[in-house]
């Protein structure tokens, strides 16, 4: 029972689309949620997929790329875009008022400059992508960067986070990255796994020194950057 209520409550959480209306936090399923993550971008990355396979046939390649990433986007309700404007204008203030501004619902000048650069860079990276068939990798690896992010680095933020850090385990942590790494396997792409756990390692040490820990904003910040590095690896790979 834990389990599916952990799954519905990621689910709600990390999209907007809705089978499941699950806003409690219920003490003990915070920890699954945490740990089915990966499963929801999975599914994201395979509804993305599957959209731009039946609309290939009857639009022009260059805006369905718009269509999808405009999708990918909508479905997630920019929830991991507000973590990088925030996280941005955290860093534009002294450590003291960081997390303050960062829970600030209204984003900043400098967050904002740097948001639609970020979107820029990531739909110009998105159209060099040759295989739509990698989304549900992508999507799949940088949620499993969240879950690894509250188990392995010491969160500063309140809320949800907060329960999630405490009932998140080393099972739960275990499951995801077996569950991941069969999927890794089927599909062989093993070097996105370094690449992604790369970006996880630098932004976790780089805000555990400045802010002392991770909080939410920066859990969507790793999710963001997570995935524009793997598309600009995948680039570079060819």
């Amino acid at each position: 029972m834990k389990f599916f209520k952990g799954f519905a409550l990621a689910f709600s959480m990390l999209t907007i689309i809705p089978f499941f209306k699950v806003h409690q936090f219920f003490k003990g399923i915070n920890g699954y949620a945490a740990m089915l993550y990966p499963v929801v971008g999975l599914l994201l990355g395979a509804l993305l997929f599957l959209i731009h396979s039946q609309l290939n046939p009857y639009h022009p390649s260059s805006h369905l790329t718009v269509i999808i990433f405009a999708l990918w986007i909508l479905l997630t309700g920019a929830l991991h875009l507000d973590g990088v404007g925030d996280t941005i204008d955290g860093l534009f203030v002294s450590k003291e008022c960081a997390l303050e501004v960062m829970g600030d619902s209204h984003i900043g000048g400098m967050g904002m400059i740097f948001t639609f650069v970020f979107l820029v860079v990531k739909l110009s990276a998105f159209f060099s992508l040759q295989s739509f068939a990698t989304l549900p990798i992508i999507l799949m690896l940088s949620r499993l960067n969240a879950t690894l992010a509250i188990y392995f680095f010491p969160y500063i933020g309140g809320g949800m986070g907060q329960l999630a850090k405490e009932e998140l385990q080393l099972w739960h942590v275990g499951v995801a990255f077996l569950y991941g790494s069969a999927i890794i396997l089927l599909t062989h792409h093993f070097t996105l796994v370094f690449v992604s756990i790369g970006i996880l390692f630098l932004i976790g040490v780089f805000f555990t020194k400045r802010l002392g820990g991770l909080s939410g904003d920066i859990y969507g910040f790793i999710i963001e950057l997570s995935e524009l590095a793997m598309l600009e690896y995948l680039i570079i790979k060819g």
